[in-house]
């Protein structure tokens, strides 16, 4: 996942900010970690440099 894609997520629950927590890295671009909403409090998975964004009703 660039980190320029930040500047346009958004939580899919609430339209609230995420806050990046990066666990790989690789030349910039995050490999693994996840997507936090403050709001929600909720949790949201980068597997393979792609963000999982379902909400978690729908992530079962």
């Amino acid at each position: 996942m660039k980190k320029e894609l930040m500047d346009i997520l958004a939580c899919p629950v609430c339209k609230g900010d995420l806050q990046l927590n990066v666990t790989e890295e690789n030349d910039g671009d995050v490999v693994s970690g996840s997507l936090y909403c403050q709001k929600c409090d909720h949790h949201y998975p980068i597997t393979e440099s792609i963000p999982n964004l379902l909400p978690p009703y729908l992530n079962k």
